[in-house]
C-alpha cells in the first residue's frame, strides 16, 4: 500500500470511529510505529485530524466551519469519481437539471458535459465553466449570480430569486453532512436558503454524499433524509449507516 493510500485509510478510520490508536494502526497496516506516527503527522499538518498521545482524533469542527473548495477538492477523490459516475447515469439527455455548488457536483459536471440537450441550472461558477468548456451548442447553462461563499457557492437573495423563477426535472445536491436527526445540512445559512430553493424547484431530489459526510452536522438543514428520492454514496459507508439511510431515503445507491 502506498503512503497516500494508507493515510487516506487512516483518515477514514478516524472519521468512522472518532479516533485511532497508533498500536492498532500498526497491527492493521503491518508497518512500523514510526511509519504510522509519520502518517499522523502528515495528516495533522494538512489539518485533517488532531494528534493526541498514542494516536489521533477527529478535529473538533463546529457546525459553522466551512472548508474552502481547494481544501475539499483533494479529499475522497476516488469516492467522488465513483459517486459522480453513478449519478450521471440518472440524468437523461434533454432534461433540465440543477447542480448545487460543491466538489462532488463539480466532479459530476465533468461526467455530464458531453450529455446532449441538457439545460443546467447552477449556483457555481466552477460548474458553469465545466459546461462552457465542453462547448456543446445544444446545452444551455443558467448561472444564478449572487454572493460567493468560502466553498465557491453563489448565494443570497439574487441567487434565490433566480432559482425561484425556474423548474427543473432533477436537482443533484451536494451536502456538508447528513444525520438521521438533522437531515442533509450545510455550515452556511445563506447557502442553505439557496439550496432549499433548488429543492423546491426540482421534480426529483438526488443527493450526492461520500461516506465521510455521515455523522457530520452543519448549522442549517437543507432537506430531511426522507425528501431525497435517491442518495448516492460510496462503499465506505458503515453498515449501520446504510441501514439507517435505507429506511429514510427513497433509494440508496452505493457506488
Amino acid at each position: 500500500m502506498l503512503a497516500r493510500q494508507r493515510q487516506q485509510a487512516i483518515l477514514d478510520l478516524v472519521r468512522l470511529n472518532g479516533g485511532v490508536r497508533v498500536a492498532d494502526l500498526v497491527r492493521e497496516f503491518g508497518v512500523s510505529d514510526i511509519t504510522i506516527r509519520r502518517d499522523l503527522e502528515v495528516l495533522a499538518e494538512r489539518g485533517l485530524l488532531a494528534k493526541v498521545h498514542g494516536g489521533a482524533t477527529t478535529l473538533d469542527a463546529g457546525s459553522t466551519d466551512e472548508p474552502g473548495f481547494a481544501a475539499k477538492s483533494g479529499q475522497q477523490e476516488a469516492e467522488k469519481q465513483a459517486i459522480a459516475r453513478a449519478a450521471a447515469r440518472l440524468v437523461r439527455p434533454g432534461s433540465a437539471v440543477a447542480l448545487s455548488a460543491g466538489t462532488t457536483t463539480w466532479t459530476l459536471a465533468h461526467h455530464l458535459a458531453a450529455t446532449p440537450g441538457l439545460t443546467v441550472l447552477t449556483n457555481s461558477i466552477r460548474i458553469a465553466d465545466v459546461f462552457q468548456r465542453g462547448g456543446r451548442p445544444d446545452q444551455t447553462v443558467v448561472l444564478t449570480g449572487g454572493t460567493r461563499t468560502p466553498s465557491d457557492a453563489l448565494v443570497g437573495p439574487v441567487a434565490v430569486a433566480a432559482v425561484r423563477q425556474l423548474n427543473v426535472d432533477v436537482l443533484l445536491l451536494g451536502v456538508h453532512g447528513m444525520t438521521v436527526r438533522a437531515g442533509f445540512t450545510t455550515p452556511n445559512l445563506m447557502e442553505a436558503e439557496t439550496d432549499r430553493a433548488m429543492v423546491e424547484a426540482a421534480g426529483r431530489l438526488v443527493v450526492l454524499a461520500d461516506h465521510t459526510k455521515w455523522g457530520t452536522v452543519g448549522i442549517s438543514t437543507i432537506a430531511r433524509l426522507g425528501e431525497a428520492d435517491v442518495l448516492v454514496c460510496d462503499a465506505g459507508l458503515p453498515e449501520s449507516a446504510k441501514s439507517a439511510l435505507a429506511e429514510q431515503v427513497g433509494e440508496l445507491i452505493i457506488a
